[in-house]
Parts: structure tokens; C-alpha cells; sequence
């Protein structure tokens, strides 16, 4: 059971009419499934309340036309129609023994309502927030009365659909109330201007309507921004000061929450757990009621710290509780050292940021609850007695292995190198990627002792080892390389590259040849990667005292980090380390002391001295074992052998993310069926109507859009060859 000092995080706390089993709280996060997928959205909340998280939320739910978020796919209650889909979810979370929690939203200046066309609504007239060409209309005193009624109402249909607490938003830039607190967006000069307590009174306004409509029957909590710290001009510490001590009386928890999401969810990259603890610190001192915060929490220890410092009354999470939605029962249970810790990477993000269901590189069933049935700690028992060899102890390697264990097959992990990992563990040591280590730490932890597992280190296997192998299926899991030769997004074909010239790729960062550089060299990283590689290459490279140019065909260095909430944070990082980054152009020859650049717009060419160049580009999947092996098939029976597979970085290069996942589904669906070729599993997915296997059409469940009733002319105003006029 658990250890008596983690006993203060499994105390019950008090919000107004309910009461929290413990001390954790699965804050609202988006999922990047909202209204399309809401079966899967639920099963996923379920599985968080099944693991021992007091209140499972969901999240940002719009509540108006006039607070369209497209494109992104968030949860939405305009009207009656939408509670099914909320009550779905609410009723899976109380299935799994959670109470249930809303997100009220009204994104006023950050909605550009593509989808409504409605004017987007602020306390002044400004552009959105986003780059849309869009700008909001100054809300009159009529407009803030009817959106306090579209938000009563959506408390009353959020109640219908048996949520327990309900959350007031005034957070993350995201939400109308927090713009008219900002002094950045708030110029008024009525009563809802000027000092805070005029800019609050919005605030106050809804906060006291909801509390009448929840009285008795819910929770209220009001998400707060603490600071705009990124802001110029934003919400101070003393505005948040003055606002909880005059509302207190109007809710029945606060959950603190800084000025943009960006802020309030950094990377491990660019922030440590509970780094922001000096910014909420004291603030529960001017409130009488429970205090809801995040950190990135992993450790069981700095959590109940938290409250025994009295910094919080609840503990806050969403990235923790997607990498391991059971962390407060493993905490319960004395389970802790099994903990799943976030990594800090933010992929759970770029779901919602890419309108795609949400992942995770720590874990692969995140999302895949109800679409595959796959659950974060339980895995259905073996189906036969095959063996497995897994060749290869990278990210996707390591979690078939770990897997199959789990599932009762013997297995055999051979690595050809001393160190386990691959990937991961090098790219661990690159500057503040540490974090990324827990990938492998988690897995090693569970094969550790693992009676169905055998690992064998230095053991580099050729065909011949695999077929006299004795085993009944191959999972070959060899990882990629980097290539040198610049071919990528931009250049499909290879650059010119003089014999002379000293070409790097990323993989040079884990060996000798950077340090032969010698010091105060001129290195170019040509970036056609755009995900977090080049920024961290040119990091390093600077690090160590050369001149480093990033060269990027995109207009940002690292450029898909924007969907990871990176991307700001990467280019301020580069240009302190004395990085020059160039964007918008791309390398077009590599010569000796010399690169040649073009602008990707005019062509327009310039060279530049190069002592070196590090092209990160593309990546070529290590498979020659699998190509071999498949040219032998013939041969297969007579060794025993039924299938090989190749999967990870070895089937198709990508993220980390992607080989974890792809580790777990060859786990999943060994045995689910016959043999299904040269693909990434050898059966098709377990579950009613889960298809005829992977080169199927729908291999998971998907949901359908329904039909509505259908009439040509919806309006009664005649179809275009009857109206007057037509043509």
C-alpha cells in the first residue's frame, strides 16, 4: 500500500455541494477530438477516472456561435443538441468513479469564428489573436448582458448533462473574461475599464450567475490567469491579488493558470517541474477556499509538498495524467516507481494543435482507449506460445518487448550495442532533452525482472542468427539513420557536394566527428526537418564555441515546433546562444569552406564561408535485416518461423511518439488474426467491427457523422432554376 507520507494527497477536499475522493485533479486539456470523435473523448476521460483522478474534466467546451475556435475540434454546446455528446463523456468519467467537469468558454478576440461567420467579440475593436485577417467588434453593454445569458444557459444544458463541477474560464488569453481583465486589450473607459475592479466585474458578473445556477447541485471554479509574464502590458500579480481577494465569495475553487498557453504548458525543454511555483505562492493565503494549480507534477514527493507548504489545496495536471492517466492510483497502491512520468514534449499538444486525436510519446494508448481498445496498464493475455525476437532496444523495440512481456510471450530483446534505447538515449544527452530519458527508463523498469523477457547486449544479428534463432516471430526494430546527403522536404534529389567538404548530420553529435571540428569553426545547419532536431543541433554546435548559421527553407527555425507550443521559445533560445538564423532559404551546394544558399521565393543565390555543414533533413530506415530476411521467406517454415515484422524508425522514419505506438500495436495484435503480409503487425486490431487488418480501410473504430433530415431548400426560398431572376 502506500507510503504514509503520500497520505495528505489522499485526503477528501470540500467544493461547495461535492466532495473530491483525494487531492488529484485532471484539469481541463484539449484532445484534438472535441465533437468528432466523442465516444473516443470519453472512453479516454473514463480511463483517467478509473485511475484514481478525484475530478476528470474536459475540455474547453464553446458555448456560443459567436465562440467558434475553427479550425481547431473542440467540445461545443450551442444548444440542446450538443448535451448527448457532453452527457456521453460525463457519464463515462462518473463510470469510472470521477466527478465530472466542464470548461465553460467564451473565446471573445481569440475565436475567428470561421465556421459561424459571426463578428468575433472583445472589450475593444482589435484584431484576433490568431493571424486570421478578422478582427473583433467592441461588445456594448447589450452584447455583455446577452453573452451572460448564453452562458447561464450553458451552465443549465452542462448540469442537464450531469457535470459536477463546472469550470469558469478567464485563462490562457482564451476566453473573453480574460480580455476584459488584461489592460492589454481592455481600454474602456465605462465601468467594465479602467482600475481592476472594473475590469473584474464581467467576471463577477458570471461567476454569479453561474454559482445561481449551480447552487446546490455543482461545483464552481473559476480558471484564473495569475500573470500575462509574456505579455507587455498584461495582467499583474497584483491584479490577480485583488481579484481572488473580491471575488472569493463567488466560487468554490480557483485554478491558477498563466497568461498563454504557451507559458503554462513549456516543455521540459525550457522548464522544470514546478518551476512556477514562485508565481502562485501566497495567493491561497488571500482565499478561503481550495486552490487548484499545475507543474508539470511527476513526483509524488514535490505533490505533497505542495500542500503541506500550502501552496495548493488540489493538485492540477493534464500532460502527467495523459502519460499516465492511473498516477494517483499507482501513488495509492504504493506503485509509485511505476509512474509513466511526462516527459515534457509536448506531443500530447500538437493533437489539438494538428486537429488530430491526441497521442503520447510516453503513452502509445492515449487516444486509442475506445478506437483500438488498448489500455495504459492492462493488455489482454497471451494467445498462443510463440516466442518473439525483437531485434533492436530503441523506443519502438523497447515497447514491444516490455509489451509482449506483459501479454506472457517469452521474448528475446537483442541489442547490437552495449547501451539500450537507440534514439532516445543519445538524443538525451543533447542540450535539455534529459527529460526524454524517462522513455527509456519506464521500460527498462518493467522488462527489469521480467521472467518472460531476455535481453542480450553486443549482440549484432545477421539472417542466419534470426532464422537459427528458434523463435516463432521476428520484430526487426533497427531505427534510422540521418542522411548526408540533403536530401529532405526541399531537395529530393541529392545536393551537389564537393568530396572536400566536412558534412555532418545529427548523428555526428554522438561520436567523435564534431569534437575533430576543433574549436571556432563557421558551421551552417541546413534545417529541412523543421521539427526540434536543427534548433538543438545548432545549440549544441554553439555551445561548443563555433559560429553556427541555421539555414531553414521555413519561415522559422524549427518551425513545426509551433504545434508543440515551442516554437517562440526555440528562436529566442538560438539568438541568445549567438545563433544567425536565416529562414526562408534552402542549400543548394556544399563545397569546400564554402555553402552556397537560395532564397526560396526568388532563387537568388549568395555564398557564405562554411567551415562545415550539418544537413538535417531526412532519415533512411535501418532495415537491411528485414530486407533480407523477407527475400528468404521460402526458407521460414523449415526454421520455425511464421512472420517477420519491421516496424518504428526501421519501417518508416518519424517521432518517438510513433515508434512507442507503433512498439505497442505490433504487441497488441500479435495473434489477432492470420497472417497479414509485409505490414507493421501480423493480424488485424482486436474489437467488434475492427476490419479484415492493417490494409483495411477502417482498422480501428471510427464514429459517423448522422444525417440530418434532408430538404434542398431549407429556407422555403425556391431552388436556383425557380427563383425570379435566374438564369
Amino acid at each position: 500500500m502506500r507510503e504514509q507520507r503520500f497520505d495528505v494527497l489522499f485526503e477528501p477536499v470540500q467544493l461547495g455541494p461535492v466532495w473530491t475522493r483525494n487531492r488529484f485533479v485532471q484539469v481541463p486539456h484539449c484532445n484534438g477530438m472535441g465533437y468528432r470523435d466523442p465516444s473516443a473523448h470519453a472512453a479516454m476521460r473514463r480511463v483517467k477516472a478509473e485511475g484514481g483522478w478525484s475530478v476528470v474534466c474536459t475540455e474547453q467546451v464553446e458555448i456560443h456561435p459567436t465562440s467558434d475556435v475553427t479550425p481547431y475540434i473542440e467540445l461545443r454546446l450551442w444548444d440542446d443538441g450538443d448535451i448527448p455528446v457532453l452527457a456521453r463523456i460525463a457519464d463515462a468519467i462518473h463510470e469510472g468513479g470521477a466527478l465530472a467537469g466542464i470548461e465553460l468558454a467564451h473565446n471573445g478576440m481569440s475565436a475567428a469564428n470561421l465556421t459561424s461567420r459571426e463578428a468575433p467579440m472583445g472589450p475593444e475593436h482589435l484584431p484576433v489573436t490568431s493571424d486570421d485577417p478578422v478582427q473583433a467588434r467592441r461588445m456594448s453593454k447589450a452584447d455583455i448582458a446577452e453573452l451572460r445569458t448564453w452562458h447561464r444557459l450553458a451552465v443549465r444544458r452542462a448540469l442537464r448533462a450531469g457535470y459536477d463541477v463546472v469550470y469558469v474560464y478567464a485563462g490562457h488569453s482564451l476566453s473573453v473574461l480574460q480580455h476584459f481583465l488584461s489592460p492589454r486589450y481592455n481600454h474602456r473607459s465605462d465601468e467594465y475599464g479602467g482600475p481592476i475592479e472594473n475590469r473584474a466585474r464581467f467576471l463577477a458578473e458570471v461567476l454569479e450567475d453561474t454559482r445561481e445556477e449551480c447552487e446546490g447541485r455543482a461545483a464552481v471554479v473559476c480558471r484564473l490567469t495569475i500573470a500575462e509574464v509574456d505579455t507587455p502590458g498584461g495582467l499583474t500579480r497584483d491584479d490577480a491579488e485583488e481579484t481572488v481577494a473580491r471575488l472569493d465569495h463567488l466560487t468554490d475553487a480557483w485554478d491558477f493558470v498563466l497568461g498563454t498557453w504557451e507559458s503554462d504548458s513549456a516543455t521540459s525543454r525550457f522548464s522544470p517541474e514546478n518551476e512556477r511555483e514562485p508565481l502562485v505562492a501566497g495567493l491561497k493565503a488571500l482565499s478561503s477556499k481550495p486552490v487548484i494549480g499545475v507543474g508539470r507534477f511527476t513526483s509524488p514527493d514535490t505533490m505533497a509538498a505542495q500542500v503541506r507548504s500550502g501552496v495548493l489545496d488540489l493538485i492540477g495536471a493534464a500532460r502527467p495524467s495523459i502519460a499516465d492517466p492511473f498516477l494517483p492510483w499507482k501513488i495509492e497502491h504504493g506503485h509509485a516507481e511505476d509512474i509513466r512520468e511526462c516527459i515534457g514534449c509536448n506531443i500530447c499538444v500538437s493533437g489539438d494543435m494538428t486537429m488530430s486525436p491526441i497521442r503520447c510519446t510516453q503513452n502509445p494508448s492515449m487516444g486509442e482507449e475506445w478506437r483500438r481498445g488498448w489500455h495504459p496498464e492492462r493488455i489482454r493475455p497471451k494467445a498462443s506460445d510463440a516466442s518473439v525476437l525483437v531485434v533492436g532496444s530503441g523506443p519502438a523495440g523497447l515497447e514491444a518487448a516490455s509489451s509482449l512481456g506483459r501479454r506472457g510471450y517469452h521474448v528475446v530483446l537483442a541489442e547490437a550495442g552495449r547501451t539500450l534505447g537507440g534514439r532516445v538515449t543519445r538524443e538525451a544527452t543533447l542540450p535539455s532533452l534529459a527529460a526524454w530519458r524517462r522513455v527509456v527508463d519506464h521500460r527498462l523498469s518493467r522488462i527489469t525482472g521480467d521472467e518472460h523477457v531476455e535481453v542480450y547486449r553486443e549482440s549484432r544479428m545477421d539472417e542466419e542468427d534470426v532464422l537459427s534463432a528458434g523463435v516463432s516471430d521476428v520484430v526487426v526494430a533497427t531505427g534510422a539513420s540521418w542522411r548526408s546527403d540533403g536530401v529532405g522536404r526541399w531537395h529530393t534529389m541529392p545536393l551537389p557536394i564537393d568530396p572536400a567538404a566536412v558534412v555532418l548530420t545529427p548523428d555526428d553529435l554522438f561520436g567523435q566527428a564534431v569534437e575533430r571540428l576543433g574549436e571556432g569553426r563557421q558551421v551552417v545547419v541546413f534545417d529541412d526537418d523543421h521539427y526540434y532536431m536543427g534548433g538543438v543541433a545548432a545549440e549544441r554546435l554553439a555551445g561548443l564555441g563555433h559560429a553556427v548559421r541555421l539555414v531553414t527553407p521555413a519561415p522559422l527555425a524549427s518551425s513545426w515546433t509551433v504545434h508543440t507550443l515551442e516554437a517562440a521559445a526555440i528562436q529566442r533560445r538560438l539568438l541568445e546562444a549567438g545563433v544567425e538564423i536565416s529562414t526562408s532559404r534552402t542549400v543548394v551546394e556544399i563545397g569546400p569552406g564554402a555553402v552556397r544558399t537560395a532564397c526560396v521565393f526568388t532563387g537568388r543565390e549568395r555564398t557564405e564561408r562554411a567551415d562545415a555543414v550539418m544537413v538535417v533533413t531526412a532519415r533512411l530506415p535501418v532495415d537491411d535485416l528485414y530486407r533480407r530476411l523477407e527475400s528468404r521467406r521460402p526458407e521460414w517454415s523449415r526454421h520455425g518461423l511464421r512472420s517477420v515484422r519491421c516496424i518504428g524508425d526501421a519501417w518508416a522514419p518519424g517521432t518517438i511518439a510513433a515508434a512507442v505506438w507503433a512498439g505497442r500495436r505490433y504487441a497488441e495484435e500479435l495473434d489477432a488474426g492470420s497472417d497479414a503480409g509485409p505490414g507493421p503487425g501480423p493480424g488485424p486490431a482486436p474489437g467488434p467491427d475492427a476490419g479484415p487488418g492493417p490494409g483495411a480501410a477502417q482498422p480501428f473504430l471510427r464514429e459517423y457523422t448522422a444525417l440530418a433530415p434532408w430538404d434542398s431548400d431549407p429556407r422555403g426560398t425556391g431552388s436556383p432554376r425557380t427563383r425570379p431572376g435566374a438564369g
